[in-house]
């Protein structure tokens, strides 16, 4: 008798195949020149199997995003706690930012998206709104933060806006935009610091 569950795994295998070949093929070609063909055949799959699992390349490529971001937050905590110092809790969220932007990956990737957004204004504001959805953690706790009466805003996803621009005007735009090289681990530990106590001094 068959094992129910071997199609499922077979699926799954695909599914990461796809997503390998599609990371490959967005970081070498960028995004207009990825098509679903060349992904489907550097996975070793067919056409129809990639689109059976995303509908569209913007849902890929959206897809391949979130599972960087997911793969940033394996093993953090990053719920509010009432019972630990907020400086402490906004420092492990800003530090597991930082650890995100500066993986390799997510910056080729965020190169891509951002020259595809440049020749197409309906790409940009899906790729905005879906990179939005993707930092709705800090805007959380924020609001959590607010609601215990430990900070003082009543525009959490503004707070959080200006919190993240603070580290990505050192930690993102330069190394997308001049090809700036990563940031050390004492300047990211500065960056986060001083961002983190310029937020707390405003808002604490």
């Amino acid at each position: 008798m068959s094992d129910p569950s071997a199609p499922l795994r077979l699926t799954d295998r695909k599914r990461a195949a796809i997503l390998d070949a599609a990371v490959a093929e967005f970081r070498q070609s960028g995004y207009e020149a990825t098509s679903m063909d060349r992904v489907a055949a550097s996975a070793g799959v067919s056409k129809r199997t990639v689109y059976n699992h995303f509908p569209s390349k913007e849902a890929l490529f959206a897809q391949i995003l979130h599972q960087l971001w997911e793969s940033s937050l394996d093993g953090l905590d990053l719920a509010y706690r009432a019972d630990r110092p907020l400086r402490e809790q906004l420092l492990e969220l800003v530090k597991q930012k930082l650890r995100l932007l500066h993986d390799g990956s997510f910056v080729d990737l965020a190169r891509v998206a951002i020259a595809a957004a440049i020749h197409s204004p309906e790409r940009a504001q899906d790729m905005v709104a879906r990179m939005g959805e993707r930092e709705e953690g800090l805007t959380i706790w924020i609001r959590a933060a607010a609601a215990d009466g430990r900070l003082k805003t009543d525009d959490p996803l503004f707070a959080s806006m200006q919190l993240q621009g603070l580290v990505k005007g050192f930690a993102f735009w330069p190394q997308i935009t001049l090809d700036q090289p990563p940031l050390t681990a004492a300047q990211q530990k500065h960056v986060a610091e001083s961002a983190v106590d310029m937020f707390l001094a405003y808002y604490g």
